[in-house]
């Protein structure tokens, strides 16, 4: 079976730091695939590993042929006005890390979001 790269995308998930004592890099978690869960290095390596996660579930499901979970309904999209200083650093950064500036903030607001989940 061929499961569609747009419907494993389509999958709401969190990222989060992983302790020094849990190997360290970050986790990704799918809320809608019980048990789907991988890591990586970095946050987009972490992204890139849950895509096979996601892949590996799916084709688990249907192999067994058990229903493909649905995933939530979020629109994944909102806009956000910078001062045009803050947009110009985010940028350069980007650039230096060689991600796009979508990827970037993305990566920055989970690796946030884990750190307040932590404490």
């Amino acid at each position: 079976m061929r499961i569609d790269k747009a419907l494993i995308h389509s999958y709401p998930f969190t990222i989060r730091p992983l302790s020094e004592a849990d190997g360290g890099g970050f986790a990704i978690e799918y809320p809608d695939l019980p048990g789907c869960i991988s890591d990586g290095e970095t946050p987009e390596k972490a992204f890139e590993q849950g895509y096979d996660a996601v892949k590996a579930y799916l084709l688990d499901c249907a192999k067994h042929g058990d229903a493909l979970p649905k995933p939530s309904p979020v629109s994944g999209q909102w806009r956000q006005r910078v001062p045009r200083s803050l947009h110009a650093r985010l940028v350069a950064r980007a650039r230096q890390e060689g991600v796009s500036l979508n990827t970037l903030v993305t990566a920055m607001i989970a690796e946030g979001l884990g750190q307040r989940r932590a404490s």
